[in-house]
């Protein structure tokens, strides 16, 4: 997990896997363990409202498109919380403190 902006009203994490870690599930044999999905996602939590969405799949690589022009631009502060603001209305799933 590698967090990539952090303001008042955003967070945005990206949440690799870890390829490292032996999978606790294994295949039909019970024996081998299952390989694990390499698949990230990014995580935006929009702290004014308390709820957070998890891009993954298709909408990851879509932000991740997002987040490369952001590197080559250097947008404004504004800008970036602007284009978040687009996704905090996907959000849904309240955040919860474990």
């Amino acid at each position: 997990m590698q967090m990539l902006y952090d303001s008042d009203s955003f967070v945005v994490l990206h949440m690799q896997p870890e390829l490292e870690t032996p999978s606790a599930i294994t295949l039909a044999d019970g024996k081998t363990p299952a390989p694990p999905m390499p698949r990230h996602g990014f995580e935006i939590v929009d702290k004014r409202s308390g709820k957070e969405v998890y891009l993954d799949g298709s909408w990851a690589e879509m932000f991740q498109k997002v987040i490369l022009e952001w590197q080559r631009e250097s947008p404004t502060q504004e800008e970036v919380e602007d284009t978040l603001e687009l996704y905090s209305g996907l959000a849904q799933n309240p955040v919860l403190v474990h």
